[in-house]
């Protein structure tokens, strides 16, 4: 296994600094698929011109944003101002997506300061136009805490919607067979249980996911840098289960490039952005190294391993 791993770009901004120059878009600037699928934009998400050029005339089926949650490019913001930003780029977000869509957004609960930012941003949620539909949580196979307190092992995902999106149930089954027994009701005069009457042999993933792998240095898809990578599973199943194929899904904060990959994977269109030019050039070399070598990360290894090393 390689050991080329780069530092958690969040964490080391000389190391940030460093790679900013092999870097294909700056500020402002936008790639464009020669395939003609994806883009990806050097772009601040609460800048809605900016946002009007990446979309153009297109609208999308499906957002899936990860915000930085109190962190926004390297800063520590205060959280009045952090909600004061996430009420720009979700009015973005709103302008992006169709009129029957559906929104995705990954957000923390910090335990040692009031749960923040969540229960801020729910109640800001509350005062636009789009609806609650689930609140969904996943299971982190590691965790932190102390001998003195539950470990904290989840995820926080929102999930509303804007009129009457398409909603793929199928898309909601694990690969985990049930083994439970019960729930008897009757049909058609007739006591059945729960096993007899699903259309699956697998359970259903509900609203606590507990069946994702926690990406971690070991696996394929791993993107040394990127802190809080998401799995790609988890992107492939909200967008099998929210979109259709062709649909175009948005993402404001591209990081590892997970919910390109996933579009790429499952036949959708993405339209992401960051305004950090790094990465989105991760995103971008992930998507070409996936088309190259059909391999979904650098595992140990690096995204920039040509240059630095």
């Amino acid at each position: 296994m390689k050991n080329l791993a780069v530092p958690r770009l969040d964490k080391n901004p000389e190391v940030h600094a460093a790679l900013l120059k092999y870097c294909r878009l700056g500020p402002g600037e936008i790639w464009n698929d020669p395939q003609g699928k994806h883009k990806i934009g050097c772009l601040d998400a609460a800048n809605l011109p900016q946002v009007e050029q990446l979309m153009g005339a297109s609208k999308a089926t499906l957002a899936i944003q990860d915000p930085p949650y109190n962190l926004i490019a390297f800063e520590q913001q205060e959280l009045t101002k952090f909600v004061q930003w996430c009420q720009s780029w979700i009015a973005n977000t709103e302008l992006a997506l169709s009129q029957n869509s559906s929104l995705y957004v990954w957000l923390g609960a910090d335990q040692n300061f009031g749960f923040q930012p969540l229960p801020d941003f729910m109640l800001m949620m509350r005062t636009t136009n789009f609806k609650t539909h689930s609140f969904i949580t996943m299971r982190n196979q590691r965790g932190y805490g102390t001998p003195k307190n539950w470990m904290a092992v989840r995820q926080e995902l929102l999930y509303y919607i804007k009129g009457k999106p398409i909603f793929n149930v199928e898309a909601e089954y694990t690969d985990i067979p049930k083994i439970l027994r019960g729930y008897y009701k009757a049909v058609n005069g007739k006591i059945t249980e729960n096993l007899q009457r699903g259309k699956s042999e697998n359970i259903r993933a509900g609203n606590v996911w507990v069946d994702i792998q926690q990406v971690f240095y070991r696996m394929q898809e791993n993107v040394n840098g990127c802190y809080a990578q998401k799995p790609l599973k988890s992107c492939e199943r909200i967008i099998r289960a929210s979109s259709a194929t062709d649909d175009i899904i948005i993402d404001f904060f591209c990081h590892s490039g997970s919910t390109l990959l996933a579009a790429e994977m499952t036949g959708r269109r993405c339209f992401t952005l960051d305004r950090d030019p790094v990465y989105c050039e991760i995103a971008l070399r992930r998507l070409e190294h996936f088309r190259q070598t059909g391999q979904t990360g650098w595992q140990n290894g690096d995204p920039f391993e040509q240059e630095t090393t």
